[in-house]
């Protein structure tokens, strides 16, 4: 099962990354048969930050119909000469994670924030496991990348079980993306 938490703490990130609006092309997204997409309208503008201009959520289920795997992308563009702390806003995702499951009584540790690449881009990345009493409820992961013009934040959750089966499935997804990339 996929917690709410999840949810509301991609919100917070997704403001993090949120530094300026234009009306550009979204990212492309392939996903394998499946998972069920979920176009999400942009999130509204909070007064004095903008509005983010993509974000595309999907889900792969179980045979019960219950979630294994939730993964959302988010797009945003960047006010012109502004450069995003990709590390730092990544640091903030994760407090952000965490601290939304210990209000709900879940205990979570994260690895240590590290390189990786979304599509073809340089990001960073974080993997967080999910406890209740001791036992693994769940894996989510948070990956962040910047160009000058757009920021992304991809963040993916699933059952302990459906993250560790939807894997090679996942990083199909993460390397076919095509993320709007200006010259």
């Amino acid at each position: 099962m996929i917690y709410p938490h999840y949810r509301s703490s991609l919100l917070s990130l997704c403001m993090l990354l949120a530094m300026g609006s234009a009306h550009a092309d979204d990212a492309m997204i392939t996903w394998p048969a499946g998972w069920e997409v979920e176009p999400l309208p942009p999130l509204a503008a909070v007064e004095g930050q903008p509005s983010i201009q993509m974000r595309q959520r999907a889900v792969k289920n179980d045979q019960n119909g219950d979630p294994l795997m939730v993964m959302e992308l988010t797009q945003t563009r960047l006010q012109p000469g502004h450069e995003v702390n990709v590390q730092g806003v990544l640091l903030e995702m994760r407090k952000s994670i965490q601290v939304n499951f210990a209000r709900g009584g879940f205990q979570s540790v994260c690895t240590k924030v590290h390189e990786g690449t979304l599509s073809t881009l340089p990001s960073v990345e974080t993997t967080c496991t999910i406890t209740q009493n001791g036992g693994h409820v769940m894996t989510q992961t948070l990956v962040a990348a910047a160009n000058k013009d757009t920021a992304w934040a991809l963040s993916y959750a699933g059952s302990a079980d459906g993250y560790v089966a939807t894997k090679d499935e996942v990083q199909h997804i993460r390397d076919s993306l095509q993320l709007v990339v200006s010259q």
